[in-house]
This record gives structure tokens, sequence and C-alpha cells, in this order.
């Protein structure tokens, strides 16, 4: 099998470092319940925040990997962010490669004008433009910094049909935080990776989207050899 080039470290150096951390996380992570394809992106997680306790924390839904790597492979799949730090932190070489696109709508002031009137959160709006945008079917949404958004996502998949490929679902926090993501993990129509509990964060969401990309060009290298 070729070995991936697009989605590792530029340099021979970089990449030795970051082997290396896989490995001590392996090495010290001990046993754990993920499959071959989960465990590579609850690793990436650990490595970005050295907090082992996302073995275990971190809960997928039974169709989220296939899911991820299919709308990853196919090219053109928006992803669509809650904030900006996740579009920001996410490579745009990476990106790239498999022609994806980030999308945030939280500081467009139509967004705001209309949280603002209706007393309601940036984020809950901002989510409501993607879905007018047509930007949630098919897409990559990560959700690393607003609950609120978590949860008018929920209500946009339950009541107006709309069907992400797959939802990455890490808000951190004290209100509502946990209790976002646990109905996020109630939904059975999407799939969804997502964080027990009030951990969490953009840094995270960033993790496990550049993991879902390495495991896809992994899986380009293996159709292509």
């Amino acid at each position: 099998m070729n070995p991936n080039t697009a989605t590792e470290q530029l340099t021979a150096a970089g990449r030795a470092i970051e082997h290396e951390s896989f490995a001590v996380i392996d090495a010290e992570a001990g046993p754990h319940h993920y499959t071959d394809e989960q465990w590579p992106l609850v690793r990436r997680m650990i490595h970005a925040n050295a907090d082992f306790e996302f073995n275990g924390l971190t809960a997928f839904h039974p169709e989220a990997m296939r899911a991820g790597f299919e709308a990853v492979l196919k090219g053109n799949t928006p992803i669509v962010a809650d904030v900006e730090m996740i579009c920001v932190g996410l490579s745009k070489p990476r990106l790239a490669h498999f022609g994806l696109s980030t999308h945030h709508y939280i500081s467009d002031e139509d967004v705001i004008a209309q949280a603002k009137a209706e007393n309601s959160t940036r984020a809950v709006q901002a989510m409501r433009k993607a879905h007018k945008l047509g930007k949630l079917d098919g897409a990559i949404v990560g959700i690393g910094n607003a609950p609120t958004a978590l949860i008018e996502l929920v209500r946009l998949i339950r009541e107006e049909g709309v069907r992400p490929a797959l939802v990455v679902a890490m808000p951190v926090g004290f209100v509502s935080a946990a209790e976002s993501k646990d109905l996020m993990m109630t939904v059975n129509d999407v799939p969804w990776v997502a964080i027990k509990g009030r951990k969490g964060g953009s840094t995270l969401v960033v993790a496990a989207i550049h993991a879902m990309l390495s495991l896809a060009e992994a899986k380009q290298n293996e159709l292509a050899a």
C-alpha cells in the first residue's frame, strides 16, 4: 500500500515526531473497545489535547466512519462549522486534496441581526442559514463551541428532514454542552461522532476531521493499488 502523502506532516522531521507521538499514545492508552477504523480518530484527539480520557468518552454512531469516508472521497463535500476557528484550523492542502470546502456563518450580519430579533443565539441562526443555503444536506458538520448549534441541528434533522453526511458533535462547556451531545447521540438517521460530557472544543473537531481525511487517503491509496 502506498503511504499517505497529502494528509501527513510536510517534513520528514514533522512526520517522525507525529508518528512517535502516536506510538506513545498507543503504548500508554491501554485497552479500548474501538475498532481499527475508529481508534486512529480517538488517538488523534488524544494527541491534540494530551488527554487520555477521550479513550472512553468518544462515541460513534455505527455508520459514522463509513459515512465519513464516503463524504470525503466523493469530493466537493462542504464542511459546515459552528465557528470560524474550525475552518481556520483545518489544513487547506489536505482539504484541497479531496476538493472539500469550509463554511461558517456565525459572524454574518444577517445572522447577528436575526439572533437579536428572536432573542436566540448566533449559533442557532447560523445553522438555520446553512440550511437555507442548502449547505447541510450531505455535509460534514463540525460543532466544537456552541451547544445551541447542535441542539438546533438535531431539530432540523428531526423536524425539517436535514440529512448531513456526518456530524462531529463536540461542543465544550458547562451550559447544555453535555445535554446537546446526549441529544445528538439519540439520533439514528444521521451518523455522528460525539464526546460524552462537558469536554470538547474546536481543536478536537479539527483533529477528528483530520483523522478522517488521513483514513480516507489510506482507503484512496488502497483502491489505487
